[in-house]
């Protein structure tokens, strides 16, 4: 059969098939009992009141429950923390949805209606009747006979947010005084750790230091940690040694005893964001970061000759022990690593400085 000769039962609207038309309406049970209604409604705030509830318990669970703490199931072990997460915060979803899905299906009016198709450009009458009918299903929705849904359902959503909001400590500790004393700003230098070799970590001497030399360095106790552990310490206690020519430095009187023979410590730590820096220059002294270009004099007591880095390099106090080996005097005097806003910049070394 030809496109021309295709059967058109319906010729005003272009349509191949005849319209049928609404079939015949069916009340719920929920529109003509009363009780049932009711019932339904009560269910419907009940699920929603439930959230809140739930929300709070993952806060408890959060705060309450260590994390240390595994449930066994079977062969397997769960997190008690975990496993509290899924099914509050779970649950919590889970009971906003149903509850909508039911609003929608037992109380919301249950009425049919026709829409045509029409092209993509809807015109003003188009528009005008979508405003009227949002009108009418707001209408619909019955939140003037059933306002409780309305502010169940918001209280639901709204406490919702209180675990994620909560879960923001997760990351990273509460940056305390104590707590950055404890953590950012310590690391494992200490009186009488040697200063080893990064690589093969031997012992450093003075006599194995030439002028003009650097050598990447590590506290020997580095490998007391394992793991992620180990990663945390190194990325805070990585040294420079550098050697450079006595008459060709300027050593400040408080720091007259932190060298050994023209022979300094460093961090390797850029003071500008954490980028770990070894491009000596040894005419200059100056020693470069290749994230941001910052260079420090380490002729100077590290001052900042250059770049973004807002304060001087990190000098560790070193000397020699009984064995002849390069040795920590002490910890870092100041934070080492990327500047951050809590801590006081008046305890840098600035030039100028005795």
């Amino acid at each position: 059969m030809s496109q021309d000769n295709l059967p058109v039962l319906d010729p005003g609207l272009g349509q191949p098939v005849a319209n049928p038309g609404l079939e015949e309406h069916v009340e719920r049970f929920t529109d003509v009992d009363e009780a049932a209604g009711n019932r339904a409604y009560a269910a419907i705030v009940g699920m929603l009141a439930a959230v809140p509830v739930l929300a709070i318990l993952f806060v408890v669970i959060y705060f309450a429950v260590p994390r240390e703490t595994y449930i066994v199931f079977g062969p397997i072990n769960a997190n008690a923390q975990n496993v509290g997460f899924g099914v509050t915060a779970g649950l919590a979803v889970l009971l906003i949805g149903l509850a909508c899905v039911q609003w929608a299906r037992v109380i919301m009016t249950d009425a049919e209606s026709i829409d045509y198709r029409h092209s993509a450009g809807s015109p003003p009458e188009a528009r005008a009747e979508l405003a009227q009918q949002f009108s009418e299903g707001v209408d619909q929705s019955r939140f003037g006979r059933r306002k409780l849904i309305g502010g169940a359902l918001a209280g639901a959503l709204g406490f919702t947010l209180v675990p994620a909001v909560v879960l923001f400590a997760d990351m990273g500790p509460w940056p305390t005084r104590s707590k950055r004393e404890e953590t950012i700003e310590r690391t494992i230098w200490a009186e009488g750790v040697l200063v080893v070799n990064d690589v093969t970590f031997k012992p450093i001497k003075p006599s194995d230091v030439e002028i003009g030399q650097l050598i990447n360095a590590q506290p020997e106790t580095l490998l007391d940690y394992h793991g992620a552990e180990q990663a945390i310490e190194k990325a805070k206690c990585s040294l420079i040694v550098v050697r450079m020519d006595p008459a060709s430095i300027k050593i400040p009187d408080s720091r007259r005893d932190w060298q050994v023979g023209g022979i300094l410590a460093y961090s390797k730590i850029c003071t500008h964001v954490g980028c770990p820096i070894s491009l000596w220059e040894r005419q200059t002294h100056n020693l470069l970061c290749p994230c941001h270009q910052s260079m420090f004099d380490l002729s100077d007591s590290g001052i900042v000759v250059f770049g973004p880095a807002a304060r001087s390099l990190p000098q560790l106090p070193i000397r020699v022990n009984s064995d002849g080996y390069l040795v920590a005097q002490s910890d870092f005097t100041v934070p080492v690593g990327p500047s951050y806003f809590e801590r006081d910049s008046r305890v840098d070394f600035k030039k100028g400085d005795a």
